[in-house]
């Protein structure tokens, strides 16, 4: 894209004037102001402030609620699989769900059909968790069939809030016909399976083949990856790659406080699980405010263990990704890559990142400004700026598609 294109390093016919002035090298120098000094100050009390607590659940087998079992479905849209076996991380509360709720469709664990849901009466599922996005016939079928069943719909997972991985593919300039090309005639073992078995010509799936046996389908893939809530109604969020124990917890509790107590629910739209804080305020690593001047993978270096690691040189995501997580990813060297999406200030993710990159950009104390090219040849070291701005949030991006400058290839 034209807007990525500007970071790449470009050929110089002439070499670079040298610059007027040299920097002075203040890399280790933390900035001077007082949102570096109050980092640089975190203590620990204030990261355990900004920590999302495990929800109080009450007794493990509290029983049927008084009204008896509601109904609940779990579906697994276009994903890993991922957020689908995360929900088993509410290890023996699986026994609490077993009292409070009769698991109607949830196919990587209970046997329920379609034909089973779309024979309920409408608004007979309390409600459904659906995780993953929506990117073929068979996903928007299926969730707007669980859509009309049910009372509450939950949007699960960074790939249902946000787009996550399967949204990247909304950027490939030929869409569905140029994706499924290349799986199957130009990676390496498709490319060898149809020279062996298709010499005659590359074979790829279609949507239906008339089989002796009778008419035999296939979900349609769209060009467009969606999110959930780009196709039906959404009530809640629950965001992460996958969620946290801790952010299911605070799931299962509003569920469990409606069904037994009648607790009223959230505030509809409401993200679950989070903080109003960002995951930078639940990370323990001090913050200096250091100049970035390369950017560098963990792998690369010796990871400081209790330095920030954009002080390091290793881009993340922290600064411009809602808390929930707890910062497990920060805690153990690895960066933040904002699965769990945007604070609610901030509509686009990945120029929010960006920008708190940018400002630690090596300006002159006395200049407040980069050279273009000094920007270009440090941002030029992101083997793939798509992949780090905008891994799990392309689904809403303002970016949408890719893009070709007239003129361009």
């Amino acid at each position: 894209m034209a807007f990525f294109d500007r970071f790449r390093k470009k050929e110089k016919d002439a070499p670079k004037a040298a610059p007027a002035k040299k920097e002075a090298k203040k890399e280790s120098k933390p900035m001077a102001s007082s949102k570096g000094a109050e980092c640089v100050m975190k203590t620990p009390e204030s990261v355990a402030a900004a920590q999302l607590k495990m929800a109080d659940l009450g007794a493990l087998l509290p029983g049927a609620p008084p009204n008896g079992k509601i109904n609940l479905a779990i579906y697994w849209a276009a994903a890993c699989g991922g957020c689908d076996v995360s929900l088993l991380d509410v290890n023996e509360r699986i026994l609490t769900i077993g009292d409070m709720a009769n698991i109607v469709m949830w196919p990587i664990a209970a046997d329920g059909k379609e034909h089973d849901i779309a024979e309920m009466a409408d608004g007979s599922i309390t409600v459904s968790i659906i995780s993953g996005a929506v990117r073929n016939t068979e996903n928007e079928h299926m969730v707007k069939l669980l859509r009309k069943k049910s009372v509450i719909v939950v949007s699960y997972g960074a790939c249902a809030c946000h787009g996550g991985s399967p949204a990247l593919a909304n950027l490939i300039p030929g869409g569905k016909d140029e994706l499924l090309e290349y799986v199957y005639t130009k990676t390496p073992t498709s490319a060898d399976f149809q020279a062996e078995y298709n010499s005659s010509g590359a074979v790829i799936p279609q949507s239906e083949y008339e089989a002796p046996e009778g008419l035999l389908t296939l979900p349609m893939l769209y060009d467009t990856v969606k999110t959930l809530d780009q196709v039906i109604d959404v009530d809640y969020y629950v965001p992460g790659c996958p969620p946290m124990q801790e952010s299911i917890s605070h799931l299962l509790k509003a569920v469990a406080d409606f069904a037994y107590n009648g607790v009223a629910l959230p505030p509809k739209g409401a993200t679950v699980g989070v903080v109003s804080k960002t995951l930078c305020d639940q990370c323990p690593r001090r913050k200096e405010y250091r100049r970035i001047t390369k950017i560098v993978e963990p792998h690369q270096i010796d990871v400081d263990p209790d330095l920030c690691l954009m002080d390091q040189g290793i881009l993340c995501l922290g600064p411009a990704t809602v808390g929930g997580c707890n910062a497990r990813c920060t805690r153990i060297g690895q960066p933040c890559r904002g699965c769990y999406g945007p604070t609610p200030a901030v509509q686009e993710q990945g120029a929010s990142a960006l920008t708190a990159i940018a400002s630690l950009f090596p300006v002159l104390d006395d200049d407040a400004t980069i050279e273009e090219d000094a920007i270009a040849d440090i941002m030029s070291t992101i083997k793939d700026p798509l992949g780090y701005f905008y891994a799990f949030t392309m689904g809403k991006s303002l970016l949408k598609r890719h893009v070709v400058e007239k003129g361009g290839k």
